[in-house]
């Protein structure tokens, strides 16, 4: 191989519903030379992205119907499917880890999709969060 010729492989990873649909405008935007990753607990709305691979976290745990706007299910779902997260991540050079923090899989399960990526892929990591505005109140959808 040349020097200087090869090309990074860059994971952009959407984490629960508002990361997937991150995931989705990039890609309706038409990004190219990314891979997406979307990861949900929520099987019904990870079936409508786009995104390359499709991984649908906690399937034993949520059984596909969501986290439930809470964290700790998140977190819980991301530990469960984590060899089918690195799995997905394998051979990134970079990953790009989205998510809103509103609901219960962003919240949760991104961290533990980020702390895989760093530590146990060696990928320079990158987290890009939307929060909730203030006056969203604390109760969501």
């Amino acid at each position: 191989m040349e020097s200087g010729s090869y090309l990074a492989v860059i994971k952009v990873v959407g984490v629960g519903g508002g990361g997937t649909n991150a995931v989705n405008r990039m890609v309706d935007a038409g990004l190219r030379g990314v891979e997406f990753i979307a990861c949900n607990t929520d099987a019904q709305a990870l079936a409508m992205c786009d995104a390359d691979i499709k991984l649908n976290i906690g399937h034993e745990l949520t059984h596909g119907l969501g986290a439930g706007a809470n964290p700790d299910v998140g977190r819980a779902a991301a530990a469960e499917s984590r060899d089918e997260i690195k799995e997905g991540l394998k051979g990134a050079d970079m990953v790009l880890v989205t998510a809103g923090e509103g609901g219960g899989t962003g919240t949760g399960a991104a961290p533990v999709i980020a702390e895989i990526a760093k530590n146990e892929i060696g990928a320079l990591t990158v987290g890009v969060v939307t929060r909730p505005f203030a006056f969203e109140g604390t109760q969501r959808a």
